[in-house]
C-alpha cells in the first residue's frame, strides 16, 4: 500500500525537488520507504518523466520491493499503489512463461505481466490499485485503477504538463495546477455531499474512473474501459437457486480467506454488524486465528459493545476493545477536516476508527464495508423499486393534472420519508434523472437553486453527466439489481470508498474491503435481485453464506452503525464555530458561487428543526477545507 505521484513535462525540464515534494506530501499514505526517478525522453518532442513512491510495507518488507520499479527485460518502470491478492497464482502462471521475478512482491507481478501480456493484464488482477506504467519501448504513460474503484487517481493535463497522484491535495501543492473551483463539483457537492468520479472539486483535475487506464502518449489521452459490473452473465431464468447459492457462497469464503494475504499482521473491523460479523465467521470457520477490533464509547448511550463482544465470543477471536469519550472524538474533528483529500459530509467515523486501530499497533485491518450496497441492505432495495414505478406512472399523468397531485403529495410529505420523496419526484415533473438520485440527495434541486448565485446550467449539465452514464449502464439489471449497481458506482464509490482511503490512509493504515471483491461483486449481480430479500432476514445470501452460525441478536438487530452524536454537538459544543464558520462564507472563498444569506438561511432551519444536522454541516466541512487549502471561484 503506498501514495503514487508522477509529473511529466514535454519540451521543458523537470526540477527534482517539484518531484520530491509531491512524493514526500505522500508520507503518511507510505511512511515505511520512498523512492523517484526522471526518466527522459528524446525521440520526437524532448520528454521528462518523473514517477513517485511512498510505500507502507505489507508484502515483502525487504529492499526489493522498492519503487518505482523497473522491468529490467522491456525498461518499463512502475509507481504502484494496491495491494493484489491472487499475484502469487498470476505469477505461478507467468513463470510457466518464463518469467522470472528478483523479488517476493505484488509490484513486481503487475510490472511483468503488463510486460507479457499488456494491457489485458488489468483483468487478471484480483485486489485494490491504481498505478502508473512508463513503457520505455511505446513511449507512453500508462495509468489504471482497479475494478471496483478502492484506491484513488487523480490527473491534470495542459498543453505541456500532465500531473498524476493518489491525492487530488498533492497536486495542488506542486503550483502547477490552478487552486480553482469548479462549479460542476460544487453542485455536486451539495447535491450528494460528495464528488462524483470522474469530476472533483478543483477545474481540470479529474479521477480516473474505476475498471478504466488511461494512455498518455505524446501529449494526446485516450481512456479505455477494461471492466464493469454487467448484467451480461445473468442465471438464466429457472436457475438452481442452491447450486447458485453454494458457488457464491464459496467465491465469498475465498474473496475473504484471499484478503488476509500479508507479511504484517491482520485485524478485522467488528462494529456487531451483519457485514463485519460475516468476516470474522468466515476467517474463523477456516481455521485463521482472528484479531479482532471494536471502538467502545465510554458512554452508553453511543457504545455497541454488547454485539461486538457476543460476536467475539461466538467465534472466538482475539478481541480488542478501544475505548473512546465523546470528548475524544469532539476533540478529533479538526484534524479529520483537515485529513480530507476533498470534502464530505462523511468519513469522521473512519478517521476516529484508524486512528485508534493503528495506535494499537495494527497495519491491515478488514472492513464490511459493501455488504449493504451488494447484498441488499438498505431499505432503498425496497423503496426505490417503487419509486421507479410511480415515475413511470407519472408520466402518463396529463400535464393539467400534475399540480394539484403534487400539491396533494406535498400536503401529505410529513406523514413520512417516501411520501416527501414522492412530493420532490412530482414536483421535479420528471427532471431528475432517477429516484435512486433523490433517494441520496442532500440538497433538492430547489435547496441547491437556492444557495448557488449563479443560474448557468453548463455546470448542472456536466455535474449530471457522470450520473446520467452510471444509470445507463444500469439499465439491462432488474430492479434490484440496479439499486445494487447504482448504490456501488455512485454513494459507495464516491463517498464510502474515497471517504475510507483517505481517512485510513492519513494513519498509514491499509483497510481491505473483501465484501466487495469484483469476482464475487459479478457473481452477486448475475443472480436474480429478488434472492437478495426476505421479509425475516436481513441480507439473506450473506446470512446464509454462514449456515446459521451469527447469533440471532446480531441478525435481528436494529440497523444503527457508528453514530455518533453530531445532532447535539452542533447544537451545543461545535455551535459557536459552525455559526461563526458559515456566517464567513458571504465574504470568504465561497462568495461568488454561494449565497451567503442562504447558507445562514441553512443554519437557521438546523436550528428551529427544520432540517438534519447534515446540510449545515456538509456546508461547514466545504467551506473549511476551501479555506485549507487556499481554493477559490
Amino acid at each position: 500500500m503506498c501514495g503514487i505521484a508522477g509529473i511529466v513535462v514535454r519540451n521543458g525540464r523537470l526540477a527534482p525537488e517539484l518531484l520530491e515534494r509531491a512524493t514526500n506530501s505522500l508520507a503518511h499514505r507510505g511512511p515505511d520507504d520512498s523512492g523517484t526517478v526522471i526518466l527522459h525522453e528524446d525521440a520526437g518532442v524532448p520528454t521528462e518523466i518523473g514517477l513517485g513512491s511512498r510505500r507502507l510495507a505489507i508484502l515483502d518488507l525487504s529492499p526489493l520491493g522498492h519503487q518505482p520499479m523497473r522491468d529490467p527485460e522491456r525498461g518499463t518502470w512502475i509507481a504502484y499503489n494496491g495491494e493484489i491478492y491472487n499475484f502469487r497464482e498470476v505469477r505461478a502462471r507467468l513463470e510457466s512463461e518464463g518469467v522470472s521475478f528478483a523479488s517476493h512482491c505484488d509490484t513486481e507481478v503487475l510490472l511483468k505481466a503488463y510486460g507479457r501480456w499488456g494491457e489485458r493484464s488489468f483483468r487478471e488482477m484480483r485486489g485494490m490499485f491504481a498505478f502508473a506504467l512508463w513503457d520505455a519501448r511505446q513511449r507512453r504513460l500508462i495509468l489504471g485503477r482497479d475494478p471496483m474503484g478502492i484506491k484513488p487517481l487523480y490527473y491534470y493535463a495542459s498543453e505541456q504538463k500532465f500531473l498524476f497522484a493518489s491525492e487530488l491535495r498533492t497536486l495542488l501543492g506542486t503550483g502547477l495546477v490552478a487552486r480553482r473551483l469548479s462549479p460542476a463539483g460544487l453542485l455536486n457537492y451539495l447535491s450528494f455531499g460528495s464528488l462524483y468520479d470522474p469530476i472533483t472539486l478543483i477545474e481540470g483535475v479529474s479521477a480516473l474512473r474505476p475498471g478504466h487506464y488511461l494512455v498518455w502518449e505524446e501529449g494526446k489521452i485516450r481512456q479505455e474501459m477494461y471492466w464493469d459490473l454487467g448484467p451480461a452473465a445473468a442465471e438464466p431464468a429457472g436457475a438452481n437457486r442452491g447450486q447458485a447459492e453454494e458457488e457464491l457462497q464459496a467465491t465469498l469464503e475465498q474473496a475473504v480467506r484471499m484478503q488476509m494475504v500479508s507479511d504484517v499482521p491482520v485485524g478485522v473491523f467488528l462494529s456487531g454488524g451483519i457485514d463485519s460479523s460475516s468476516l470474522a465467521g468466515i476467517l474463523s470457520r477456516s481455521g485463521e486465528r482472528v484479531s479482532t477490533f471494536s471502538i467502545v464509547f465510554r458512554e452508553a448511550d453511543y457504545s455497541e459493545a454488547e454485539y461486538s463482544r457476543a460476536v467475539a465470543k461466538a467465534f472466538g477471536t482475539d478481541h480488542h476493545e478501544l475505548m473512546v469519550s465523546q470528548g475524544d472524538a469532539l476533540a478529533a474533528i479538526p484534524a479529520a477536516v483537515q485529513a480530507m483529500d476533498q470534502p464530505s459530509m462523511d468519513g469522521f467515523n473512519t478517521y476516529l476508527v484508524s486512528q485508534h486501530t493503528r495506535a494499537a499497533g495494527i497495519k491491515v485491518a478488514l472492513s464490511g464495508l459493501g455488504g449493504d450496497e451488494l447484498f441488499a441492505g438498505y431499505s432503498s432495495f425496497r423503496t426505490i423499486p417503487k419509486l421507479e414505478r410511480f415515475a413511470r406512472f407519472w408520466r402518463n399523468v396529463p400535464g393539467v393534472a400534475r399540480r394539484p397531485l403534487a400539491d396533494i403529495f406535498a400536503w401529505l410529505a410529513p406523514a413520512s420519508d417516501q411520501n416527501r420523496k414522492l412530493a420532490d419526484l412530482a414536483r421535479s415533473n420528471g427532471s431528475l434523472l432517477h429516484p435512486y438520485f433523490l433517494s441520496r440527495m442532500l440538497f433538492t434541486p430547489e435547496g441547491r437553486q437556492a444557495l448557488m448565485r449563479s443560474r448557468d446550467e453548463r455546470p448542472l449539465a456536466c455535474a449530471e453527466a457522470p450520473l446520467a452514464e452510471s444509470l445507463r449502464r444500469s439499465a439491462g439489471f432488474d430492479p434490484i439489481n440496479r439499486v445494487s449497481y447504482l448504490e456501488a458506482r455512485c454513494y459507495m464509490l464516491n463517498t464510502l470508498l474515497r471517504d475510507s482511503d483517505v481517512m485510513s490512509m492519513a494513519h498509514g493504515l491499509e483497510v481491505r474491503v473483501p465484501l466487495i471483491d469484483h469476482v464475487l461483486a459479478e457473481k452477486l449481480m448475475s443472480l436474480p435481485g429478488a434472492w437478495k430479500l426476505d421479509p425475516h432476514t436481513p441480507k439473506p445470501l450473506l446470512v446464509g453464506a454462514l449456515h446459521g452460525a451469527l447469533p440471532g441478536q446480531i441478525v435481528h438487530r436494529r440497523k444503527r452503525g457508528f453514530t455518533l452524536p453530531f445532532e447535539h454537538w452542533l447544537r451545543q459544543e461545535l455551535h459557536g464555530e459552525m455559526e461563526n464558520t458559515l456566517r464567513a462564507v458571504a465574504g470568504g472563498p465561497l462568495a461568488s458561487l454561494l449565497n451567503g444569506k442562504a447558507v445562514e438561511d441553512v443554519w437557521e432551519d438546523f436550528q428551529r428543526g427544520r432540517t438534519s444536522w447534515s446540510r449545515p454541516w456538509s456546508l461547514y466541512v466545504l467551506e473549511r477545507w476551501c479555506e485549507l487549502q487556499g481554493v477559490a471561484a
